[in-house]
């Protein structure tokens, strides 16, 4: 009775192991809002670290988080240095293009909780008296994160702080 038992319980774990490695190798979370206000009044929130406290839900993340500002003010060059709580964790980011009023990307680099490389973008599209804003994240997603995956969606987790922060682009745009 209890080999039965172990055997079942290997041959789950094993299709549960086998299932989250043909999970996609990558991922993309993408969200967008519509802001009243010309890309010219958004723009200078995303390209320059100093204006991020301003909307970006991850500087709530730790009251006492240090950061570190380096190289340029602003856009290309310009890098951000955080090093907080268990939520906020430890990384670095840097702005790598800058295309006035219309492209902001960064490198994202993660140090803690767990390492992460990834991408970021915020597309600016004017239309008419409003403009479309796209923070998108792109990255590889290892096997651990593959399986972490199966039981917790992060589009989900990570869309609903890219939401908070449109959100707070779009209070910040439209005064």
């Amino acid at each position: 009775m209890f080999s039965t038992i172990l055997i079942i319980l290997l041959v789950i774990i094993a299709a549960v192991l086998l299932y989250a490695a043909t999970r996609p190798n990558d991922f993309v979370v993408t969200r967008s809002a519509t802001i009243k206000a010309p890309p010219e009044a958004i723009f200078p929130l995303i390209n320059d670290f100093s204006r991020w406290p301003t909307w970006s839900p991850y500087e709530k993340l730790d009251p006492d988080m240090k950061r570190t500002l380096s190289g340029t003010e602003s856009g290309k060059g310009a890098a951000y240095a955080w090093e907080g709580n268990a939520k906020a964790g430890k990384g670095r980011m840097e702005i790598v293009n800058s295309v006035p009023s219309s492209l902001v990307s960064l490198k994202l680099d993660f140090e803690k909780p767990f390492r992460a490389n990834n991408s970021v973008d915020f597309t600016l599209a004017p239309s008419g008296d409003n403009t479309a804003v796209t923070w998108a994240m792109r990255g590889s997603r290892p096997f651990i994160a593959k399986l972490m995956g199966l039981f917790m969606n992060f589009d989900t987790l990570i869309g609903k702080d890219f939401e908070v922060g449109l959100a707070n682009l779009k209070r910040l745009g439209e005064k």
